[in-house]
């Protein structure tokens, strides 16, 4: 019955005229090879082939997808790890140094995560295994309608030294090979110990995700280095402990970050950063170019910041709405310590002013007048940093209703189409991830209540 998916060879090969300081880049070619079927319930060591639909494997111990290798999950299919997160040896890692895909669907979501009995709000940020980890070499990464949950534990010796320390948390994802493919589209990430994705070098198109409560004590949900071309938009963020989304040129490299970032919502984000001045939802710094429109910024402890050491002439913003209920947060809709400028087509105003009427979510079930951050983890409930089944649509006649620009297209840095290939989207003429022609992002409830 499964003959049907014995993947033939599949090339993907796109080429990136990119105008901004001339240069051409050339974004890979990935190659699915024919596969086979995984029967055993149990993985280690070395693995490729097929998961299938609606089987559960699992693993305790560090997994390795080698070089030219394909680790394809069938829609309907889960990855458990059976990691506790005390010590490096049990929070174990997938180390993808070939290709990865996770092929799940609206109706048949994938999962890498942990036991039922651990699924649980309380147990968010406890790392309970290491992410996936794609060396400088990798193949492509695509994930699509798939759930990643409670990664982060302490890097150890699979850990890459180019990207963590002995002890560090490590990411639900990290990506590091500069002429790869990062394909994330309709996934979860729940509950990290750092950030929620580090994209440190690759061609990416990640749409319409829903990133809740990472990071512990930091971390962003969304963290992006040098060399990273593509475009970022239709994601929710909620309850990150730093910025919903980091953007930066460190790292090193031969191609400037150029990310559009636009049409993204981001809610109760930054309070549970240590180091004072950072955090809260948008951050470009460091060298990084790009635009950015379209955005909402809801209740977090910084809105947008520019820093002098982003490239300034090279980033473009307006059209973003803020709103905030108390005016600690008002007055950083712009970073103090940035240089960003309110722009003419924001949405700005005093404390409870500009409500975004959401269709089904309080803005001000929180009062942020009574908090000093940094906050516990504990001190945020669930219902302010995970998607308890909201509806974060736009009520017809609220502020950023048909306020939004179409301006100009999505870079479209990654292939495009069919089950391989994105589905990147241009702007939208409403504001936020959930535009009101239903064309964005399709998550009304939280990772953990999926099965």
């Amino acid at each position: 019955m499964y003959t049907k998916y014995n993947w033939i060879l599949m090339a993907l090969t796109v080429v990136l005229s990119a105008c901004h300081k001339s240069e051409n880049v050339n974004v890979s070619k990935a190659l699915v090879v024919a596969s086979h079927p995984i029967t055993s319930d149990t993985l280690s060591g070395s693995v490729s082939g097929t998961l299938l639909a609606g089987r559960t494997y699992y693993f305790s111990s560090d997994i390795t997808i080698n070089a030219k290798d394909t680790l394809l999950m069938q829609a309907g299919s889960k990855l458990i790890s059976m990691g506790d997160g005390k010590t490096t040896a049990t929070s174990p890692q997938i180390t993808c140094n070939g290709t990865f895909i996770s092929l799940g669907t609206a109706d048949a979501n994938n999962y890498i995560t942990v036991p039922d009995a651990l699924r649980s709000f309380a147990n968010a940020g406890k790392g309970y295994w290491g992410g996936i980890q794609c060396g400088e070499s990798s193949g492509d990464l695509i994930l699509k309608w798939t759930h990643l949950e409670f990664g982060g534990g302490q890097a150890g010796a699979a850990a890459d030294l180019n990207v963590f320390s002995p002890g560090d948390p490590r990411n639900s994802l990290s990506y590091t090979n500069i002429n790869g493919n990062v394909i994330i589209e309709d996934c979860w990430v729940f509950g990290t110990q750092d950030d929620g994705m580090r994209i440190l070098h690759g061609h990416v198109s990640i749409m319409r995700n829903t990133f809740e409560d990472c990071g512990t004590t930091g971390g962003e949900a969304l963290n992006m280095k040098n060399g990273v071309l593509g475009d970022v938009a239709y994601n929710l963020v909620i309850g990150a402990a730093t910025n919903a989304f980091k953007i930066s040129n460190s790292g090193g490299g031969p191609v400037e970050n150029k990310t559009y970032l636009y049409n993204n919502t981001m809610l109760n984000s930054g309070f549970r950063q240590l180091k004072s001045g950072r955090g809260g939802s948008i951050d470009y710094e460091k060298g990084a170019s790009g635009k950015i429109y379209n955005n909402v910024i809801v209740n977090c402890r910084f809105g947008m910041r520019l820093t002098g050491d982003a490239d300034i002439a090279n980033i473009s913003y307006n059209n973003q709405q803020f709103y905030a209920n108390d005016i600690s947060l008002t007055s950083q809709f712009y970073s103090a310590d940035g240089v960003g400028k309110q722009q003419s087509a924001d949405i700005v105003g005093a404390p409870k002013a500009n409500n975004p009427l959401f269709k089904l979510y309080n803005v001000d079930q929180f009062d942020y007048s009574t908090v000093k951050p940094p906050l516990a983890q504990s001190a945020m409930p669930q219902a302010i940093v995970t998607d308890a089944g909201y509806d974060f649509g736009f009520l017809t006649g609220g502020p950023g209703y048909q306020k939004g620009t179409t301006s100009f297209k999505a870079m479209r840095a990654v292939p495009q189409g069919g089950d391989y290939g994105a589905a990147t989207q241009d702007p939208n003429s409403d504001m936020g991830a959930f535009p009101t022609d239903g064309s964005g992002n399709k998550h009304f409830t939280s990772s953990l209540t999926s099965k």
